[in-house]
């Protein structure tokens, strides 16, 4: 047997690894969250859909009369499997209902009964087994979105004087901003929404602190004094702290009503700050005032100014002018009344209808703020808001410290499950308003929740979101690395995030706390650079959205190494001392060491190994999949580091791959966790294998073979020549044999860019860095032919093709091959429907799909149809509409598909219904066979054993109590789904045992109810089409690759290249032992560079290839110097690669010895035959009359204002007026030459460019009078 594990020789030096979480656990169980279908509908967690559900209902009309009640959800299983999904450009989606319950509370309605219905609301795209979602037949990914967590934030900033401001922004989860915020002036104010401002302390009065007195008493700073004359005497000099006001009562007669009203009026005796004379004391004492409030004098008064400075900025004294003030600002209008102006604030920051921290943001504010509020109390209260205030008055005095804003504690993780919940919030939100408004129509008709709900709105909320949401994007599918580092991407762009202009440095550099959670080289060149990065490998978002990394506790100087490491967020790891994976211990976990470095925050002290806190559980923990991926990644600078972990994302996969002799140990894991390859389930024996599938039979248990109803033999099918959303191929080959014995977890098949289980994006080059003829000068690369020959780098791409088929005015389009004006020659291979025939080679504008569309100005008469149809005169009134070969087509028809709606007349209509009557007999007879292996199943689990009492869910009993069980019994009950999962026994295996068949049951049931449904879905309407459509035709070719001249390929670290030639073989430099060198690399490309890694690994995979090894080289955990010295000794190598070549073409020895080894290439998608492009003539702009740019739209080469100066530099006036009008927009004099060059005839004059009648246009349209004189 040939094994299909590839063997690596470890390098670490780490013994007992941690485990990888599952690569793509960020996508799968977040979407598994947010739906909840494992889990039974008592057991739901207050998240995700469940939790949106139950925010939005129960929903009531305006009078309170009837209420609409949620009871649970679930889904039908999908309508189509993935792969026709995306044959059929369809979305992969399930059908969602709910559970709903209709009452009515007036005593009045007494015929209206409660109603309990299940209602559909619409069709919700649904995750695949690998992460994506397939939306109108292409693979999409949500992207998590790192964002601002809400609570409360305190920062600082500049005003243009010098002065420093402070402010505290409180974000909510949904809901009203608000800020608190000082000025020059040492006022602090309130922003609500950024742009109403108004003094803080209106801000209390308007929550309830009224007077100046309950404003200080706040903050402690004044203390209160009863007013009489010998006490006041001691007091002068002191400050006042508050008005003193004379407050009186008068009565006067409302016009309106003709009512007597009181009304309280009140006159400033004394202002705030006033200092007490006899003066001031006399008039208090005039003024029947009962206290007054002074300044309290303590060390810490000073520190408070600014609530004095605010309260004189303060334009109101009372609650009712405070709420009254608050309502103008806001409104910019007058309240109309009291009640009105106080629901405003209360609506804004009180209310749980319009506020939310959510529980993140409570969390945070609690913990910034050290309170201890309930994590359920979402809204703002009081205390908050007190000691928020308290907290920027600490600021102000610097006695505390600001936030920063880019520590990982202070922004979170928006996972795809969370943007769903938000966008089924919206939806929700707008099916309820409409409930409402249909509630309150239906006065006295009796209704039920199906004619309460439109099913299109949730529906359409949700499409929008995947269809057009920045987030979700379409996949990176170049290969499997691509496409699992796609999913595991976060961006600080999207809705609620940053924008790429506004943001700034500090966003984009990379933080301490990103250390575990953030690769810091993985992210793209450009203006997203730091915006968009990648989960590290061992990291996890947590329930709240925070990024953990995992830890090793050390306690004395021990770490726990038997134990799982503990997984900490960044504020859990602030002010701790956290030593490298790499520290020495003894089998006890004891570091061996006297000092270590440790990591604390952003510094790096030395210290005591008592001292510290936590290890780190791998070296690699720091990095993102891709940069694990680079072997002696520590020898290789960062910018080099961060293209090379790019550019693997860009590797096309290879007919022929080969995994790296020089890997990092990660490659199977990435394999594996890409789920692109099948492994076994189980343990079992091979019992067929072809190209196409493998059939394998699993052990089983005897329990197990009690309850499946699936036979032991499992088929899977192999992927052949799938295309990819970036047009590589996906296609699977067997690697194991008829006979074999697989384990569970074995991996059965290689391909798609992976080899034996493991990733392989390139092939093992042996390579030379040594200058060749000054072909691989500035990073040009030199091929030898053998590499073409034997198509080492040969990939194959596939492009798609499709037609579709419309209803005109005119009539229908028809697929044929009779093609008007069209040669038998053209149309050779193309079928009846008008398609090209599997296995036919394609040149440029060949015919792929014939199409005749009706043309003409008035219908046919029928005289002329029955002309037609007789004599098929059909060349006069179609028109070719036929899909043709693009100029750089050259491949072969791998596949033809046609998908068409069903004919709908009374024909087809009688056969229809008789169809469908056949097939529900097929089906009842399949479901009746169910039923008998259920009961024959049941028997032998319960034969022999006494019933306990089997209810139905309507709780009605259907196996008596007491009874010995009987096939009679058993073959009685009518449905086995609908029994309440009880105690079949009184043995609790047993009970187990039925749980599980009936279980099984089910889901066959729902599938041959899934199929049933759509076989007669396809019998009635035919395949699933957008409107419009009567057919669809799609063609897949194929293009083989090879590598070509212009092709551009990289290594791993950074260093790419173009081909530049390919060299005949024999032209090669050569080794002592005859052998050619495959690919010639320029020595300088490495020293100024910085990727010495490329070097370290040419010269261990000559050791490699030598000694027939593989080698596993983690990063920052590597083969040392002397390590690959005693493997090159070992292969009888010479040390560092350091090797004599011999020129090829003249034998002799090159004076200096070359570094030779063994380096893996990828050859990247961009290639040459997609960019090499050329025209002669082609689509020209409507306007400007001038050609198009870019290859796709055929057009020409830009001759722009520079270009033009280059040519007047030479004085080329001729050349110049040539390109400048009968090249480009000189309409009349491009038809003329073109004439002339046909007929030999001499160039004529060129005419007027139509660029000048643009520019004439336009200055007419500013209403300038131009003519053109001769």
């Amino acid at each position: 047997m040939l094994s299909t594990q590839a063997e690596r020789l470890n390098f670490s030096s780490i013994i007992n690894r941690t485990e990888y979480p599952d690569f793509l656990d960020i996508q799968i169980k977040s979407f598994q969250d947010f739906f909840q279908l494992e889990t039974k509908s008592e057991e739901r967690g207050d998240e995700g859909l469940y939790n949106t559900f139950m925010e939005n209902f129960p929903i009531t009309d305006s009078r309170n009369q009837f209420v609409l009640e949620f009871l649970d959800y679930f889904v039908d299983p999908p309508r189509y499997a993935i792969d026709e999904c995306i044959e059929r450009g369809l979305t992969y989606s399930v059908p969602l209902k709910a559970r709903l319950k209709l009452y009515c509370t007036d005593p009045e309605h007494e015929d209206f009964e409660t109603i309990v219905q299940d209602v559909y609301l619409g069709t919700i795209p649904y995750m695949t087994p690998s992460g994506t979602f397939v939306i109108n037949g292409a693979e999409r990914v949500v992207v998590s979105q790192l964002h601002r967590s809400p609570g409360v934030f305190f920062g600082q900033s500049f005003h243009a004087n010098g002065t420093k401001l402070y402010s505290a922004r409180v974000i909510p989860f949904k809901g009203s901003w608000i800020e608190f915020a000082t000025d020059i002036n040492q006022v602090m104010y309130a922003y609500i929404d950024r742009k109403k401002k108004l003094p803080v302390t209106t801000l209390f009065r308007a929550i309830g602190f009224e007077r100046d007195k309950d404003i200080l008493e706040i903050f402690d700073l004044a203390e209160e004094i009863k007013v009489s004359k010998t006490g006041l005497k001691k007091y002068q000099g002191r400050k006042l702290a508050a008005r003193v006001l004379n407050t009186w009562h008068e009565d006067f007669v409302d016009e309106d009503t003709g009512e007597v009203v009181s009304i309280e009026r009140n006159e400033i005796i004394l202002d705030r700050d006033t200092i007490l004379d006899k003066d001031n004391i006399e008039e208090i004492l005039d003024a029947d005032v009962k206290t007054i409030l002074l300044h309290k004098e303590t060390s810490e008064q000073g520190d408070y100014a600014i609530i004095h400075n605010t309260l004189q900025k303060d334009p109101t004294n009372s609650e009712k002018e405070a709420v009254e003030h608050i309502y103008r600002q806001l409104r910019n209008a007058e309240p109309p009344d009291e009640e009105t102006a106080r629901g405003i604030i209360d609506k804004l920051f009180f209310s749980d209808q319009r506020y939310s921290l959510g529980e993140v943001g409570r969390y945070r504010m609690n913990k910034k703020l050290g309170l201890d509020i309930e994590m359920d109390k979402q809204v703002l209260t009081k205390e908050d808001i007190i000691t928020i205030i308290k907290y920027l008055i600490e600021l102000i005095n610097s006695k505390a410290e600001i936030d920063d804003i880019d520590h990982l504690s202070n922004r979170r993780v928006r996972t795809v499950g969370e943007q769903l919940s938000q966008q089924f919030g919206v939806g929700l939100a707008r099916m309820a308003r409409t409930i409402r408004e249909r509630m309150n129509v239906r006065d006295n008709e009796v209704f039920t929740p199906i004619d309460l709900i439109n099913a299109k709105t949730l529906s359409s909320v949700i499409n929008s979101f995947f269809g057009t949401n920045q987030l979700s994007q379409f996949m990176d599918q170049t290969n499997p690395l691509a496409e699992i580092t796609h999913k595991r991407r976060l961006s600080a762009l999207g809705p609620g995030g940053l924008s790429r202009e506004r943001a700034g440095f500090e966003v984009r550099d990379v933080h301490y706390t990103h250390y575990g959670r953030l690769c810091p080289i993985e992210t793209p060149e450009g203006p997203n650079i730091g915006l968009i990065s990648s989960l590290s490998v061992y990291a996890k978002v947590n329930s709240m959205g925070f990024i953990e990394t995992p830890y090793r506790p050390v306690e004395n100087g021990t770490v726990d190494i038997k134990n799982d490491p503990i997984y900490l967020s960044a504020e859990e790891e602030e002010g701790k001392l956290i030593a490298q994976a790499t520290v020495k211990v003894n089998d006890d976990g004891k570091i061996l060491h006297d000092k270590v470095i440790a990591r604390m925050e952003g510094d790096f002290p030395v210290i005591e190994p008592d001292n510290i806190h936590y290890t780190d559980v791998a070296p690699n923990q720091i990095s993102s999949i891709s940069a694990s991926l680079i072997p002696f990644l520590e020898h290789d600078d960062a910018n080099r580091a961060l293209m090379g972990s790019n550019m693997m994302r860009q590797a096309v996969p290879l007919l022929l791959p080969q995994s790296p002799i020089v890997g990092t140990g990660l490659e199977r894991q990435v394999a594996t966790d890409s789920r692109v390859l099948i492994n076994a389930e189980g343990t079992g024996e091979v019992l067929y294998v072809d190209a196409n599938e493998i059939q394998i039979r699993y052990d089983r248990t005897e329990d197990e073979a009690k309850v499946s109803f699936d036979s032991d033999v499992k088929t899977y099918q192999l992927v052949k020549y799938r295309k990819t959303n970036q047009g590589t191929s996906i296609n699977l080959k067997p690697i194991v044999v008829k006979g074999d014995v697989v384990k569970k977890g074995q991996v059965l098949c290689e391909g798609y860019a992976t080899q034996k289980g493991e990733l392989a994006l390139g092939r093992n080059m042996k390579v030379a860095f040594m200058p060749w003829k000054g072909y691989n000068f500035e990073d040009a690369i030199v091929i030898s032919e053998k590499v073409v020959r034997e198509d080492i780098f040969t990939s194959v791409h596939i492009d798609e093709y499709s037609l579709e088929v419309r209803d005109t005015k005119l009539g229908n389009e028809e697929l044929t091959n009779d093609i008007p004006n069209v040669s038998e020659e053209a149309t050779k291979d193309l079928d009846e429907n008008g398609m090209i025939r599997v296995g036919a080679e394609v040149k440029p504008g060949d015919i792929l799909i014939g199409k005749i569309t009706p043309k003409g100005e008035s219908d046919p008469t029928p005289e002329e149809k029955l002309l037609r149809a007789i004599f098929g005169d059909k060349a006069g009134d179609v028109k070719d509409a036929s899909l043709k070969a693009s100029p750089s087509l050259n491949g072969v028809v791998i596949d033809k598909k046609l998908f068409s709606r069903a004919v709908k007349d009374k024909r087809k209509r009688a056969q229809d219904k008789d169809d469908i009557i056949a097939l529900e007999g097929i089906y009842d007879r399949k479901f009746d066979e169910l039923k008998e292996v259920l009961i024959e199943k049941l028997f032998n689990i319960v034969n022999g054993k006494t019933a306990q009492g089997i209810y139905n869910d309507l709780g009605e009993e259907v196996l008596p109590k007491g009874k010995k069980f009987t096939l009679k019994m058993l073959n009685a009950v009518d449905d086995y789904a609908h029994l309440v999962s009880g105690k079949w026994t009184t043995d609790d295996h047993t009970n187990q045992l039925v749980a599980d068949l009936i279980h099984n049951y089910k889901i066959k049931e729902n599938d041959l109810q899934g199929s049933l449904r759509r076989e007669k879905f396809t019998i009635s309407v035919g395949d699933e089409l957008p409107s419009g459509i009567i057919k669809l035709a799609k063609v897949y070719i194929a293009k083989k690759r090879k590598l070509k001249v212009g092709d551009k390929m990289a290594g791993r670290h950074g260093n790419k290249g173009i081909v530049a030639r390919i060299v005949r073989e024999e032209d090669m430099p050569f080794l002592e032992d005859g052998t050619p060198v495959d690919i010639v690399l320029n020595p300088l490309g490495v020293p100024s560079r910085m990727n010495i890694g490329q070097i370290y690994e040419t010269v261990l995979g000559w050791a490699g290839q030598k000694l027939g090894r593989k080698f596993a080289t983690p990063i920052f955990d590597g083969a040392t110097i002397d390590q690959i010295n005693g493997l090159t000794d070992e292969a009888g190598i010479p040390r560092y690669g350091h090797t004599y070549l011999y020129d090829g073409g003249t034998g002799d020895r090159f004076d200096q010895p070359a570094t030779v080894g063994v380096i893996y290439m990828l050859k990247l998608g961009h290639m040459v035959d997609d960019k090499m492009h050329a025209r002669s003539i082609g689509p020209y702009s409507l306007i400007t009359q001038q050609p198009l740019g870019g290859k796709a739209q055929f057009g020409g080469q830009r001759f722009g204002e520079m270009e033009v100066w280059a040519l007047e530099a030479y004085g080329a006036s001729s050349t110049l007026r040539e390109i400048l009008t009968v090249k480009s927009d000189d309409v009349i004099g491009r038809a003329k030459t073109y004439e002339a060059i046909v007929k030999g005839e001499p160039m004529p004059d060129p005419g007027l460019p139509e660029s000048f009648n643009v520019l004439m246009h336009e200055l007419k349209g500013l209403g300038l009078d131009i003519r053109l004189e001769e």
